[in-house]
């Protein structure tokens, strides 16, 4: 580990932090769960398998908010575009589980922002030996980073973290 981690057992005053720091998450979790999605063609995109092509055109999401009724696979390399907007907002609801092929990529594009991505997750997530994730990682359950892995945003567990060799930036 690079920086820091902490424990409940480490110090009463990180106990305490850690407890606000949890209230906090869910209150985000929250958040993005009870966001509303009106445009039809973001509910269940391709039956929540991302990556490669729908109708020869390659995964490319735009801001806005993506529901899913299921779990997400991503199964090939997938693009988020700002369309030139730092301040784009994305949202990604699913009440199933993340599973991130190995040695694919989220890609940002056109201005997009890591911290701009929400994945508001109700299963568990999974990110394949050497693939890499992009944005914040909202989950209800746990997550496991294999080895090679890297996430460029921040990961909030409701239960458990857990890297194999992994690089969270």
């Amino acid at each position: 580990i690079e920086g820091k981690a902490y424990a409940p057992d480490y110090d009463p005053a990180i106990a305490s932090a850690l407890t606000t720091a949890v209230g906090f998450m869910e209150t985000a979790y929250t958040d993005a769960a009870g966001r509303t999605n009106s445009d039809a063609a973001r509910i269940n995109l391709g039956g929540g398998t991302l990556g490669g092509a729908f109708g020869g055109v390659t995964t490319k999401l735009t801001s806005g908010v993506y529901t899913f009724g299921t779990g997400v696979d991503i199964a090939e390399t997938i693009y988020f575009d700002g369309e030139n907007n730092s301040t784009s907002v994305f949202i990604i609801q699913m009440t199933g589980n993340l599973l991130q092929a190995a040695n694919t990529k989220v890609i940002l594009t056109n201005g997009t922002l890591a911290k701009n991505i929400f994945w508001q997750i109700s299963g568990n997530v999974e990110v394949g030996a050497g693939a890499e994730m992009q944005g914040i990682l909202l989950v209800k359950t746990d997550i496991l980073f294999k080895t090679g892995s890297k996430l460029t945003g921040r990961v909030l567990s409701q239960t458990a973290c857990n890297l194999q060799m992994a690089l969270i930036d």
